[in-house]
């Protein structure tokens, strides 16, 4: 067989397998977009929403905010906070500019129906849903006296069981529709023009326990860059909000 032939051959395959392992994922996955309901004309209004997973704090983005007076959304999990306490400190210091919401308690996918996602291992079952869920939501609330209204899940993606389970828990589900750094593995330039691109209405999702990674100096600069163009920035409990699959 020539070569041209035997290349083409393995690069159909190649992409059959991915679109199969794509459609899979899709089949039992849910990753939620939502959006400001109606931005008002004028300048573009954003939310930021920024995920703690574990790990640190990223400094640069954190001061970053607290010296521009720029609001944002914190979803954090519980393993976050046991680590971050000099920082949860910080962000206490400010209720005017951080919402702090429930993130998980281990940062486990809220996900029952396949065994990971993302090198990921899921919930694997409702009853473990709900304690990522609760244990999460006390986590916060020991932390800023507040019972959390909002969950994100780990990865942000959930089987249909477990987001109705949630949802009828009585939160709200926080998905977005502008992923700026994809988990921080993204170079700092890419980050930065993702952030500096968006429309009024979007909801910025991005990481802040990343601080050795290139992606925090990409989100600083793609804040920058939104406030110089005359960006409004909004908590999620300051707007209405449209949710969508």
């Amino acid at each position: 067989m020539p070569t041209l032939t035997i290349r083409t051959a393995l690069t159909g395959l190649v992409l059959s397998l991915l679109m199969g392992t794509a459609a899979s994922a899709k089949s039992h996955d849910i990753e939620l977009k939502l959006r400001i309901a109606a931005p008002p004309p004028g300048p573009r209004v954003v939310a930021l929403t920024f995920d703690a997973c574990s790990g640190a704090i990223d400094q640069r983005i954190l001061k970053e905010l607290v010296d521009n007076h720029i609001p944002a959304t914190l979803f954090v999990t519980h393993r976050w906070l046991k680590r971050n306490a000099t920082a949860m400190a910080v962000v206490m210091a400010h209720p005017e500019l951080f919402q702090v919401e429930n993130h998980g308690d281990q940062h486990v996918p809220a996900i029952t129906d396949i065994p990971s996602l993302y090198g990921v291992k899921t919930a694997g079952s409702l009853e473990a849903v709900q304690r990522e869920v609760d244990g999460g939501a006390l986590a916060v609330q020991q932390a800023t006296g507040k019972p959390p209204r909002w969950f994100r899940g780990a990865t942000a993606v959930y089987s249909r069981d477990a987001l109705d389970s949630i949802r009828a828990a009585g939160y709200s589900i926080a998905g977005f529709s502008l992923n700026a750094d994809m988990g921080a593995s993204l170079p700092a330039a890419t980050v930065a023009k993702r952030i500096a691109a968006a429309k009024s209405g979007d909801v910025i999702i991005a990481h802040i326990n990343q601080p050795g990674h290139p992606a925090g100096l990409g989100v600083v600069e793609g804040i920058q860059r939104l406030v110089a163009a005359g960006t409004v920035f909004v908590k999620l409990d300051d707007v209405q909000t449209q949710a969508s699959n």
